[in-house]
């Protein structure tokens, strides 16, 4: 049986009020603005949280540098590194490996002076050494552990990380995951430093603890006299 001519007009124009009447007694409202605002959902209307540098949740004072930091995941997800919204160590850069991942920044002008990694599993730690002892004074360490980065540490590679204000350096065991910043110079114990201690009864990952990830602000220090 087909509809034909105005036998078919008036079943679709029945068919639609029906749909309308319906729908609007669905969404219980008294008009067809309901349905509408059904549809266009709230979502659309809501503020979308603002970005900060390096995903921080607040901007950073004035003269002050956002950072953001996080250890490698077990060995399979490398760490990395942020400085001012620009990553200076990750594996998309393909400038991070198993050890300690560290980059070297002026603390006056927030300027990257280097990046390196070094194997403290198997590698030389002499090469570490000879990176950290001729540091000038203001420079900013930050580093980042991926698998192991305590095995080859030795007691005058800890004492340079103490003297950069570390305290968790001198416990730093096997698999430890670790995120610290450093200076060069620094008079007290630096505030921005974490260790999760590689336990079997709590590591995340089987043989590792979870990622670390700290950020917050450092502040710039003002250029040293002559």
């Amino acid at each position: 049986f087909v509809l034909t001519g105005p036998l078919r007009a008036v079943v679709v124009l029945l068919l639609v009020g029906l749909t309308w009447l319906l729908a609007n007694t669905f969404f219980g409202g008294e008009s067809g603005s309901s349905v509408w605002h059904f549809f266009s959902s709230k979502r659309s209307t809501e503020p979308r949280p603002r970005r900060y540098k390096c995903g921080l949740s607040a901007p950073c004072p004035p003269k002050h540098l956002a950072f953001r930091l996080v250890s490698g995941a077990a060995n399979v997800i490398g760490p990395k590194i942020c400085l001012e919204d620009k990553m200076l160590v990750s594996s998309v850069k393909n400038n991070v490996g198993r050890g300690l991942n560290i980059a070297l920044v002026n603390g006056v002008t927030g300027e990257l002076l280097d990046t390196k990694t070094f194997d403290t599993w198997a590698g030389d730690i002499s090469e570490l050494l000879k990176f950290l002892r001729p540091l000038h004074e203001g420079t900013l360490v930050f580093v980042a552990s991926f698998d192991d980065a305590a095995t080859k540490l030795n007691d005058e590679s800890r004492r340079l990380f103490e003297e950069l204000g570390s305290t968790a350096v001198k416990e730093l065991a096997f698999r430890d995951s670790w995120v610290f910043v450093g200076a060069k110079g620094i008079e007290n114990k630096s505030p921005f430093e974490q260790r999760m201690k590689n336990s079997k009864s709590s590591n995340k990952y089987e043989g590792w603890p979870e990622s670390l990830e700290m950020d917050g602000c450092i502040p710039l220090r003002p250029p040293l006299e002559a």
